[in-house]
């Protein structure tokens, strides 16, 4: 299954597994397990030996995810966004402009590659020598290629029961963002109708 940074980051908010609501990145040890785990997709930013977030970061990164997920509603508008955030979402101006500044922060200048035998292809020529910067512009440019890529059309907020997360539809009828929120779904469906039909039946009271 393909993986998106902006996808990857949108999700550091998730459901528990208990009916809560979990944040990896609420501490800046939780931050640097997840930029750690996500070194396949941004490896061309991070330094050899890795970044150990601190507070600052993590609130970078934090913020950076707010306008995010912000955007992300914008998308599925007119759809009601994860519940996670839908009472406090960063106004979509601000989220744009924040996104926007944060990509600009490193300066880049496109480098053509040809490999002999292979096929040509472009890489990123950083003029920053920062990492923190550079994570947080990788991030910031990953997110305005997903924006403003294909997969902006398939992106939706699973619906299931205290689930709170964005997913890229695979396929047509996928309705939820992976099996077991299908699973509860299903299930809460099914007692809504049972309910409904118990309350309508003079006889099961």
């Amino acid at each position: 299954m393909e993986r998106w940074p902006a996808l990857e980051l949108a999700s550091t908010i998730r459901h528990d597994g208990e009916g809560g609501v979990a944040d990896d990145l609420a501490t800046a040890h939780g931050t640097t397990r997840w930029i750690r785990a996500q070194a396949d997709l941004l490896g061309d930013c991070l330094p050899a030996g890795g970044i150990t977030a601190d507070e600052g970061l993590r609130a970078e990164i934090t913020e950076l995810r707010r306008a995010v997920r912000a955007l992300f509603a914008r998308v599925v508008s007119p759809a009601p966004p994860s519940p996670a955030d839908a009472r406090r979402l960063m106004p979509a101006d601000q989220a744009l402009a924040h996104l926007n500044s944060v990509a600009a922060r490193e300066p880049v200048v496109p480098q053509l590659d040809w490999p002999q035998g292979g096929a040509p292809g472009t890489r990123l020529l950083s003029a920053q020598d920062d990492p923190e910067v550079r994570l947080l512009a990788a991030l910031a440019r990953a997110a305005i290629d997903f924006l403003s890529g294909p997969q902006r059309e398939q992106l939706r907020a699973c619906t299931a029961p205290r689930c709170v997360r964005y997913f890229v539809k695979s396929h047509g009828r996928q309705e939820w963002c992976k099996p077991s929120c299908g699973n509860r779904a299903r299930a809460a469906r099914h007692y809504r109708r049972q309910h409904v039909a118990t309350d309508r039946d003079p006889a099961s009271s």
